[in-house]
Formats: structure tokens, sequence, C-alpha cells
């Protein structure tokens, strides 16, 4: 099995026998991950018409096909990696998958990370909406309290002694 045959989505599995025949239309995503993995795989090759079609109805409406067309088609796509999947099996009826696609643009590589929200529509599954995820460091807006500083409730002990315990 060649490396230039491998799906797209990162199964290890040909791409004849992966992503292809859903793109195609010749089957359906039985979960919420395979539907993932097939829009990925769809994105790498600038199947718009893959992408609009597996969109629910609720927000197909938000959707800008010149942008998807562009960012799919402007990009090297490489790789995709699933972090976490909730629900969104076979018997399932909506499912959250928590992602990050990796692609070049420009010469520069990029991280997109999002979690992604899927229910069925008429028995089939769908991407409804997506929340993109933050990385990095966590700035809290107010210094953190410490052990041996004074409890913030006023009872004039420390921290630890009080509501630290």
């Amino acid at each position: 099995m060649s490396e230039t045959n491998l799906c797209a989505c990162g199964s290890g599995i040909q791409l004849e026998n992966c992503c292809l025949p859903l793109i195609k239309g010749n089957g359906t995503a039985q979960t919420a991950e395979q539907l993932l993995r097939s829009r990925y795989t769809a994105f790498t090759r600038g199947d718009v018409d893959y992408i609009l079609s597996t969109h629910h109805s609720k927000t197909l409406a938000e959707v800008k096909r010149d942008e998807i067309d562009d960012w799919s088609k402007n990009s090297k796509w490489l790789g995709l990696k699933i972090f976490q999947a909730e629900a969104g099996q076979k018997d399932d009826t909506q499912g959250t998958i928590i992602f990050g696609a990796y692609y070049s643009q420009d010469g520069k590589k990029e991280e997109h990370l999002e979690k992604s929200f899927f229910e069925k529509e008429n028995g089939q599954w769908k991407f409804l909406d997506a929340q993109g995820v933050q990385t990095g460091t966590y700035r809290r807006p107010e210094p953190k309290t410490g052990r041996n500083d004074p409890c913030s409730c006023g009872s004039g002990k420390k921290f630890k002694k009080c509501c630290g315990a």
C-alpha cells in the first residue's frame, strides 16, 4: 500500500476504502467522527459540494461557499488530530469532537483547533456548529491567592487556614 493512496484523514486506510466513498455519495457516515474525517478529506481535495452537503440545515445559511473554497484550495493540508470525542456513535443523535487541523498557507504553518458539534438530520450525521479552542497560557483577570496570603473572605486568617483548607 503506497502512502500516496492513504486517506488524508489519518486513518491509515486507503482513500478508496475510507472517506472517498462518502465524498462521492456512495455511503453515509455512521458516526460523527467518520463525518468529521470525511469532511477534512474533502477540504484537502477542494470538494466544497461535499462540505456543504454535510452541513446541518439549521446553520447552513451562515456558511459562505467562497470562503470554504478559498481556504480549501489555497491551503496545503498537513494532518488531522482528534483530541476528544463525546457521543456521536451510530445510535446517538448528537456528538461533539475536539480536533486540530494542520495546514500551511502562504508558506506559514497554521493550526486550526475546534470543538465541533454534530447532529443527525433525517437519520444522517451533519456538521451543526463549532467553537474555537484556545491554547497557550491562561491569564487570570486577578492575581492568584497564595497559601500564605490573607484570606479574601475578610476573616483575617491566612488563606490556607481559612477558605483554602
